[in-house]
């Protein structure tokens, strides 16, 4: 083997050192880069990218989001019924008013629950609709997490706690719904977070 090859065997084994020790994303969606594993707590066993992809509308990219589950499935209906923590990534693309943010959240649950599953989620709603309405805006490059932990679904903006929890699982199951639901918002979106491509 002359030096020419050796250095670059070398290089290359060089090369792979310095991206191994670099911290893994698993997925790109128009630029925000998903981590392939998060926790919900310090030292809180990790929860794996299930799928990412990117929710337009019209001509417009609204956000980028992940979907993490504590062990990867391929149905949307397995993933809204999997028990214990989960996590909802999102990670804004444009400006949009904190009213018309929680209208789009309703509007999905909407389309996948029935009257009465509404009817009974409508204090849950009201506490969902008071903590978007301090946040004021979701803006751009602005990271929001929807968790389902012991006390119900907890809000975080930019790290931070948003409110109390929401009660129940069955009300994190009706968001989860927005998206992979039988009427998801958006179908390759649906796809995508369910390890598919968009």
């Amino acid at each position: 083997m002359n030096a020419d090859n050796r250095s670059s065997i070398a290089l290359l084994a060089f090369a792979a050192l310095v991206l191994a020790a670099l911290p893994a994303s698993a997925a790109d969606v128009a630029g925000v880069k998903l981590a392939d594993t998060e926790s919900l707590a310090p030292g809180a066993p990790p929860l794996a990218l299930n799928g990412a992809g990117l929710r337009k509308r019209a001509f417009f990219q609204v956000y980028a989001i992940g979907l993490y589950l504590p062990q990867k499935k391929a149905s949307g209906a397995e993933a809204i019924a999997a028990p214990g923590p989960k996590r909802i990534a999102i990670h804004m693309l444009r400006d949009v008013d904190a009213d018309q943010f929680t209208d789009a959240l309703v509007e999905g649950m909407r389309n996948n629950q029935s009257e009465a599953q509404m009817k009974a989620f409508e204090p849950r709603i009201a506490q969902l609709s008071a903590i978007m309405a301090e946040m004021q805006e979701a803006k751009k490059g602005m990271r929001i997490t929807l968790d389902n932990v012991a006390g119900g679904t907890q809000l975080t903006v930019q790290g931070k706690a948003a409110g109390k929890p929401i009660a129940g699982e069955d009300f994190y199951r009706a968001l989860l719904g927005i998206w992979l639901g039988e009427k998801p918002v958006q179908d390759d979106l649906k796809r995508a977070l369910l390890g598919g491509t968009q």
